[in-house]
């Protein structure tokens, strides 16, 4: 049964939540303690699925706890539960939580929301998977350029000249972010030639998730995947992020939603780049045999290694502590139906922006790519009619590029 450990100094809160979620006592074994000291103290003498802390509280704070937990119990699912706003804006950038819910919350989504955070740590912590991890010799880390540039974005006045010149005091990162932002997918009608130009004319959101993708894209160009390899998963890689923003817009996700679905489509297939990093040659040539047979790299790559590419980067971002949906995303976007969506997410947009980008654009240039949408997974979320309306926004992406 699915341990969780409720953390809170305000004893009526912990009896709130007591009587909120008696009706799962029959799926869940549930602890409540006044502090972080106490649920440490527990968590040493047996192991948690799951702990959900109050982020404000004397000594030490949620922050804190987490990092802790984190640390020392890395497979417990870790969720803050708090009416706390700005620490909300922190913790949905980076941090030590996997999931921020704020108070009061309702039982059912939370609920949900421990199911999901569960099945994904379930996911993320496959044996095999740790194993093929624990072989390679390098895995790209998070940039501190997106830390500080999260930090900008984040404050009211966050300023396009501040954010131009942070990018620009990286050289290598201004080349690789004027790259992608001058490239066809965003059809801008000038040429960029400066970070701060590029901010003023996408607007600063759109800047984090490039900044992102271009700082990981930057540290695998100076390892062993060779230049054409790496060129053409960010090709597909941008054209999917590209895709997948506009089908989040096109479904009316909030704006977080969409940035963070454009991030999801942008690092897809970093799985892909850490294993050609990686394993060289034996990557390319699984690769090949996978084109010339026309079967999925995915069964070919879980024959070999244990562990798809999917799970490899859904993995690396949850080491780095991004939002729980992006990793979904990137983890289950091969086979969403393992999923427990119920409505249209960011996992669905990347989902079928990847088979729609290779059935339209890289067709184009490889007519032997072949990637399916998964119609179960649609028809369970009751969302297949809305295909042909999504096939028409790739096409126009097509139209674009």
């Amino acid at each position: 049964m699915t341990r969780i450990l409720f953390v809170d100094d305000e004893p009526k809160v912990l009896d709130g939540l007591r009587r909120m979620l008696r009706a799962y006592r029959s799926d869940w074994t549930m602890c409540f303690y006044e502090g972080p000291e106490q649920a440490l103290a527990a968590m040493a003498e047996a192991p948690f699925n799951v702990i959900v802390t109050d982020m404000s509280m004397p000594g030490m704070d949620g922050a804190e706890l987490l990092t802790r937990v984190r640390d020392l119990y890395p497979d417990t699912v870790r969720i803050v539960l708090s009416g706390q706003s700005e620490h909300e804006r922190i913790l949905r950038a980076v941090g030590p939580a996997h999931q921020y819910l704020s108070k009061p919350c309702d039982p059912v989504y939370l609920r949900k929301t421990i199911n999901r955070a569960i099945l994904l740590g379930v996911r993320m912590n496959n044996p095999q998977l740790k194993n093929l991890v624990s072989q390679m010799d390098s895995l790209p880390s998070l940039p501190d350029i997106y830390f500080k540039l999260v930090e900008e974005l984040r404050r009211e006045e966050a300023s396009v000249d501040r954010v131009g010149a942070l990018i620009s005091s990286d050289i290598s990162m201004t080349a690789k972010v004027l790259q992608l932002v001058n490239s066809s997918f965003f059809g801008l009608p000038v040429h960029v030639n400066d970070a701060t130009h590029a901010a003023a004319l996408l607007g600063l959101n759109t800047l984090k998730p490039l900044v992102l993708t271009a700082s990981i894209f930057r540290q695998l160009e100076e390892s062993r995947v060779s230049q054409a390899f790496l060129e053409k998963v960010l090709s597909h890689s941008m054209a999917v992020a590209g895709v997948a923003k506009r089908l989040a817009k096109l479904e009316q996700l909030d704006l977080d939603t969409i940035d963070n679905t454009f991030i999801a489509g942008a690092l897809h297939d970093l799985g892909k780049v850490v294993l050609a990093d990686n394993f060289g040659r034996e990557y390319t040539v699984l690769c090949h045999k996978a084109m010339v047979q026309q079967t999925s790299i995915v069964e070919l790559e879980i024959e070999q290694y244990g562990a798809s590419h999917a799970d490899v980067g859904g993995f690396l971002l949850g080491l780095w502590g991004l939002p729980q949906e992006i990793i979904e995303a990137v983890a289950f976007h091969h086979d969403p139906s393992t999923s427990i969506d119920e409505s249209f997410t960011p996992l669905t947009a990347v989902h079928v922006a990847n088979a729609l980008a290779a059935e339209t654009i890289d067709a184009a240039l490889d007519p032997e790519t072949t990637i399916a949408v998964e119609h179960a997974y649609l028809a369970k979320l009751g969302l297949e009619e809305r295909l042909n309306d999504w096939q028409v926004v790739a096409e126009e992406c097509v139209a674009a590029v």
